[in-house]
């Protein structure tokens, strides 16, 4: 194993997932949007503005439209509030949260209400827009959490919920209460990322499918990730003594601890990497984002 000088976590390159129900729904979420009055868009507190879409934000246009970070709790919090300052400055309309708080999430609603209510004054101020029903759109990237926001707004499991990306793949209305409906939509990919930095940022918080995303790219960058912000928590979920360590002997280090080694003591590094994978996504090494926000 050579892996002092790998580069899979830098560089440009071109990488698609774009299956035939994310260019439906897309097209879908278009010809809807006249239907709705506020787009709620769920992003990964972890990568504000690369778990967004650009394809996305252009079809909602001048649409009312807030964006939540969702799973604040796993994203390094000193990065986040560099974030908040920069979506302040945006203009933007914007809310972390952690989706299984429900306190939290009652300001999404808070915030859609506010925004339909100021558009249908402006458009006819003799109006009573309290008494109308609000209709709002969700969407996002897969596997940013929009399913357990539905449930958890409607206070039951109305929408199926899983650690896979691309569950849901129709469009349907759910009533999340007396006055409010939430069209729930697929998870839906950039047609095209050329950056590959991004393309495993999304991979590592699982917005790209592991038998899609190259799984030993994903965990490298993972591991590279934790070493460059030296990470006490990694540093213990693998009994390492220090991180002065090349990739190569950090992942002999993690078979070992973990029993997956071939024959004569090799690690199996397929195991490895989804370990690694793994345990990440369960947060067992910590709070962590990628990216900085710019500075104004």
């Amino acid at each position: 194993m050579k892996r002092e000088n790998d580069k899979s976590g830098v560089g440009t390159a071109l990488f698609n997932w774009f299956p035939g129900h994310m260019a439906r729904a897309l097209r879908e979420i278009k010809q809807r949007l006249q239907f709705v009055d506020v787009v709620i868009e769920i992003r990964d507190a972890r990568v504000p503005v690369v778990s967004g879409n650009p394809e996305l934000t252009k079809s909602i246009g001048q649409k009312n439209h807030v964006i939540v970070l969702n799973k604040v709790n796993l994203a390094d919090p000193l990065v986040v509030e560099e974030w908040q300052k920069w979506f302040e400055k945006s203009g933007k309309t914007f809310l972390f949260v952690d989706c299984f708080d429900k306190v939290a999430l009652k300001k999404i609603l808070t915030l859609s209400r506010n925004l339909s209510e100021s558009t249908r004054l402006k458009s006819d101020p003799s109006s009573n827009p309290q008494r109308e029903k609000l209709k709002v759109m969700i969407v996002g990237l897969p596997n940013t959490g929009k399913s357990t926001i539905i449930n958890q707004l409607a206070n039951k499991q109305v929408a199926k919920v899983a650690d896979k990306p691309g569950l849901t793949t129709i469009q349907s209305w759910i009533k999340i209460e007396n006055d409010v409906e939430m069209l729930d939509t697929p998870g839906v990919m950039p047609p095209m990322i050329e950056n590959k930095l991004h393309a495993l940022w999304l991979s590592a918080i699982h917005a790209i499918p592991d038998d899609i995303a190259d799984e030993e790219d994903t965990a490298l960058f993972i591991i590279k990730h934790m070493i460059e912000n030296k990470s006490v928590m990694f540093m213990e979920k693998y009994k390492l003594e220090t991180l002065d360590l090349s990739l190569d002997e950090i992942l002999q280090k993690i078979a070992t601890l973990r029993g997956a080694l071939k024959q004569k003591g090799l690690p199996d590094l397929s195991r490895v990497h989804k370990l690694v994978i793994s345990d990440f996504r369960e947060g067992q090494f910590g709070r962590a984002s990628f990216g900085k926000a710019p500075k104004a």
